[in-house]
C-alpha cells in the first residue's frame, strides 16, 4: 500500500474534472463525497462541487488550495471498499477528516486505487492546512491507518528481526533490507543505529545492543543442505536480474533519458520462489554495481538464522547464472499470476511474447503456481471475458489456442490465464467452438425474405379480421367483374 501526495492546483479544482471525466468513462466510481451541505451529493455536476470548492477557499495567502492524494494497493490485494475506509481514516489522520472531500475509486489500472480531492483552506477559520513535510506525514498517516486497520504492527516486526542469530553487522542489514528497512549507521557518534522505513525513522538503537552469534545448528544445516539438493532438480536454478527503476521515475523529470539511470537490481530464480515459500528459506545474492553476484546469503526463517551461503552450498553448484533482465513491475505482474502446470505456462509465454516483444523472455522466468483468484476478482474475469465474446474486442482479455487445442483466456489487468471452457461453461465453449451459420451471401435476399415474410404475416392476421380466408385482390376483381 503506498500514497502520492500531487502537486498542489489553483481554485479550479482539475481534480473534480479529472475523477468526473474517469467516471463518465465507466472507469472510476464516487465512493464518498464527504462534509458538503445537503444540496450537493452524488447528483450534483462537477461545477457544482468545484464552485462550492472555490467558494470556501478564498484567500489571498493560497493561491494553490486543491489537495489531491492517491492511495493504491498492490493490484487487487483491497477492494474498492476496503480503499474508502482507508481514505476516510488517511483523511482524519492527515487533518482534513472535517473538510470537504470526494474520493472516487479507480480501476482503469493494474492496482486498485483511489483518489482524494479536497481544499487546503480550512472551511471553519479559511486559515491554510498546516503542510510542511507533507509527503512524509503521508505516510506516516497511511501507516497508522493500517496498522489500526489491519493489525500491521511495525514495532512488533522489528523487534521480531533484531531478534535472530547474527553473524555481523552486514547480515543485519540484509535481513532488515529484505524486509523493507532501511539500516543507517549514524557517523556522529558511530555507536547508534536509525533502522527507517518509507522516510520514517521507526528505532534508534545502540550498536551495543546488537548481540552477534557464531551458533549454527548442525542438523538444521544438513536438512537445508538436503533439500538444496532434491529441489534444485524440480525446479529451475537459472537465475536472471531484475531491474527497479520506480524510484527513479517518481524522482527525475519525464525528460530524463531512462539509459543513465541506476535502477535498484535483485536476482530471481524460480528455486529461490519455492524455498522461500515451502520452507522458509530466502536466498539473497550480493554484488556490485552492473556485475554478476559474487556471492549470497541464506535466511532461514524458521530457526531465525543467518547463514553465509557458501557454509551451506557453493553457490556455482547450487545455481546458474544467465545475461537475461526483466523490468521489476513486469516480474511483478507475472508473480501475480497462477500457472499450475506446463501447458499454461506455455501459453502464456506466447502471449507475453507477442505483448513485449522488446523483453527476452523464456519460461524459466514464469514461476508455476497454484494461486487462485478471490471470488470476486473470479467473477469480475468471468464477466469480462463473456462480453468479450460478445463484442469481439475490449475488456483486456485476449484468447489462445495451445498446441493441445484448447482455448484459453488471458485478462491483462487482472493477471489470470485460464481454461476458456472452465470459465464460461460447456453450452456456450460449444457455441463458441461451433457458432451458428449467417447468411452473408446475399445479405439483401436476406432482407428481402424477411421482408417478405413480414408481408404475408400482416394479410394473415388482416383475412382472420374480416372473416375471410380469401386474397383481397381476388374479392377485388369479382367486383369488377360486377359492375361490367
Amino acid at each position: 500500500m503506498i500514497v502520492k501526495i500531487m502537486k498542489p492546483a489553483g481554485t479550479n479544482f482539475p481534480g473534480v474534472d479529472y475523477n468526473d471525466k474517469k467516471i463518465d468513462k465507466g472507469k472510476g466510481e464516487l465512493m464518498l463525497m464527504k462534509n458538503f451541505p445537503s444540496f450537493i451529493n452524488e447528483n450534483s455536476n462537477k461545477q457544482q462541487v468545484r464552485d462550492y470548492l472555490k467558494a470556501i477557499s478564498k484567500s489571498n495567502k493560497v493561491q494553490k488550495p486543491q489537495f489531491h492524494a492517491v492511495i493504491s494497493t498492490k493490484f487487487q490485494e483491497h477492494s474498492k471498499e476496503d480503499l474508502t475506509g482507508i481514505s476516510a481514516d488517511f483523511m482524519a489522520q492527515m487533518g482534513y477528516g472535517q473538510q470537504p472531500y470526494i474520493a472516487v475509486f479507480h480501476k482503469d489500472t493494474e492496482n486498485n486505487h483511489i483518489h482524494i480531492v479536497s481544499t487546503r483552506v480550512d472551511k471553519q477559520t479559511g486559515k491554510k492546512i498546516d503542510d510542511s513535510y507533507e509527503k512524509l506525514k503521508a505516510q506516516k498517516a497511511l501507516a497508522q491507518v493500517m496498522e489500526k486497520r489491519y493489525g500491521i504492527n511495525e514495532e512488533g516486526k522489528i523487534n521480531q528481526l533484531l531478534n535472530y542469530k547474527i553473524g555481523s553487522f552486514q547480515q543485519l542489514k540484509t535481513l532488515l533490507n529484505r524486509n523493507g528497512y532501511q539500516l543507517i549507521e549514524n557517523t556522529n557518534d558511530g555507536k547508534s543505529i536509525t533502522i527507517s522505513k518509507n522516510g520514517i525513522v521507526r528505532r534508534r538503537i545502540s550498536a551495543d545492543q546488537i548481540v552477534f552469534s557464531n551458533k549454527e545448528s548442525e542438523k538444521r544445516i544438513r536438512q537445508i543442505r538436503a533439500i538444496f539438493s532434491k529441489y534444485r532438480q524440480l525446479y529451475s536454478n537459472k537465475v536472471f536480474r531484475i531491474d527497479d527503476y520506480r524510484k527513479q521515475e517518481a524522482m527525475l523529470p519525464e525528460g530524463k533519458h531512462k539509459d543513465y539511470w541506476k535502477p535498484e537490481i535483485e536476482f530471481e530464480s524460480e528455486l529461490q520462489k519455492k524455498l522461500r515459500d515451502s520452507f522458509g528459506v530466502d536466498i539473497v545474492f550480493h554484488h556490485k554495481d552492473n556485475q554478476m553476484p559474487f556471492g549470497y546469503t541464506l535466511i532461514d526463517h524458521r530457526t531465525a538464522t543467518i547463514y553465509k551461503g557458501s557454509e551451506i552450498m557453493k553457490m556455482g553448484e547450487l545455481f546458474e547464472f544467465t545475461s537475461t533482465r526483466m523490468d521489476k513491475r513486469l516480474f511483478e505482474q507475472l508473480k501475480d499470476y497462477g500457472i499450475p502446470n506446463a501447458e499454461t505456462k506455455t501459453v502464456l509465454l506466447k502471449y507475453l511474447k507477442e505483448r513485449y516483444p522488446e523483453n527476452e523472455l523464456s519460461d524459466f522466468m514464469l514461476f508455476k503456481n497454484k494461486k487462485l483468484k478471490n471470488r470476486e476478482t473470479f467473477n469480475a474475469i468471468r464477466s469480462d471475458v463473456k462480453e468479450y465474446l460478445k463484442s469481439q474486442g475490449g475488456y483486456q482479455v485476449s484468447l489462445l489456442r495451445s498446441d493441445e487445442g484448447k482455448y484459453y483466456a488471458i485478462h491483462s489487468r487482472l493477471h489470470f490465464v485460464g481454461e476458456l471452457q472452465s470459465l464460461i461453461g460447456e453450452k456456450q465453449y460449444q457455441q463458441f467452438l461451433n457458432p451458428e451459420p449467417k447468411n452473408e451471401k446475399n445479405p439483401e435476399n436476406s432482407t428481402g425474405q424477411e421482408l417478405k415474410q413480414a408481408v404475408n404475416e400482416m394479410l394473415f392476421k388482416w383475412m382472420r379480421s374480416s372473416g375471410t380466408s380469401k386474397d383481397p385482390a381476388e374479392n377485388e376483381l369479382k367486383k369488377r367483374k360486377k359492375k361490367r
